[in-house]
């Protein structure tokens, strides 16, 4: 069963959060995101070193350059232009919301590694039951299982945690 990430975040009732997603790095090169409130929100975390490489626990990460996206469709569900800032309790609920999506994914799926696009295909192609993967691969593989009609979704944790959860 396919589900809407949108649907397991947010209930209708609520006004979507704006979100900064930054590349960020360790000193040891572990590239991962991070998602942030605000320019300001990144900056206190940066400075108050509450940014852990979920690799190797470095408190020593950087903000990696990268092009900009802006979510225009969120400025027009908001035409009375009201203050587009989070207040702290708005941000931390959508980070928990994002980290029990993260948990539920990570407890009901099975790693298949590197081989996640060949195991997609076989699950698509009925050659195994049908059941729930996670697993790493490039840009280009992603690319040829949608061309393929196969949906994936990257989730916004680059490498699995080596510790749980919170």
């Amino acid at each position: 069963m396919l589900l809407s990430v949108r649907s397991l975040l947010f209930r209708a009732d609520e006004v979507p959060f704006i979100m900064k997603v930054y590349n960020l790095a360790c000193e040891r090169n572990h590239r991962f995101e991070g998602w942030f409130a605000s320019e300001e929100d990144f900056l206190s975390q940066s400075a108050g070193r509450q940014i852990i490489c979920p690799v190797c626990d470095s408190l020593k990460v950087g903000k990696l350059p990268s092009a900009p996206h802006l979510n225009l469709s969120a400025a027009k569900s908001n035409p009375a232009g009201g203050d587009a800032g989070l207040s702290s309790a708005a941000v931390a609920q959508f980070q928990q919301r994002l980290q029990d999506v993260v948990r539920h994914v990570m407890e009901n799926t099975e790693d298949v590694g590197a081989g996640f696009a060949e195991e997609a295909r076989r699950i698509h192609y009925k050659e195994v039951p049908g059941h729930g993967i996670r697993g790493i691969a490039s840009a280009e593989q992603c690319e040829e299982l949608a061309e393929e009609g196969i949906d994936v979704f990257h989730l916004p944790l680059s490498i699995p945690p080596k510790r749980s959860l919170q």
